[in-house]
């Protein structure tokens, strides 16, 4: 059982990033279109808002498929997709906004799990914290 939980909470980290990295590199190839779509929001500064997408969305997900600092990354995902839930898809009279508006809640709720128990035995935190376990049984 040990060896499918170390393998579920891996695939379970990677299925969440490739959402948060494909949608960073979509921003990444439009970013015209993707500031025009922050302004359309009303949002405030749509360059900031765009290179904080791009950080947010490309670094925690890489860092997220790497189990790097995973408990801060998922947290900083999970308000991250609150917030672009709240920002962009509130208009629940369009049945496409609400659905998006569910799956980021959806996704910030599987993130909130990975906050919970962390990234699991596949990830550099597992690997980084393996020397101090190692030498404190020693003592």
């Amino acid at each position: 059982m040990q060896n499918q939980t170390t393998t579920l909470a891996a695939a379970g980290r990677v299925l969440i990033a490739v959402l948060f990295l494909l949608s960073g590199l979509g921003k990444i190839a439009a970013p015209a279109m993707t500031q025009g779509y922050i302004a359309s929001a009303g949002l405030p500064a749509p360059l900031l808002g765009y290179l904080i997408a791009i950080v947010v969305e490309g670094g925690g997900g890489l860092l997220l498929v790497i189990g790097y600092q995973t408990r801060i990354v998922a947290l900083v995902l999970a308000a991250f997709a609150v917030a672009a839930a709240l920002a962009f898809h509130h208009d629940f009279a369009d049945q496409n906004q609400l659905i998006h508006f569910l799956k980021n809640i959806a996704v910030a709720g599987g993130l909130l799990q990975v906050a919970a128990f962390g990234a699991g035995s596949l990830s550099l935190d597992a690997r980084r914290s393996q020397p101090r376990e190692l030498t404190q049984t020693s003592r």
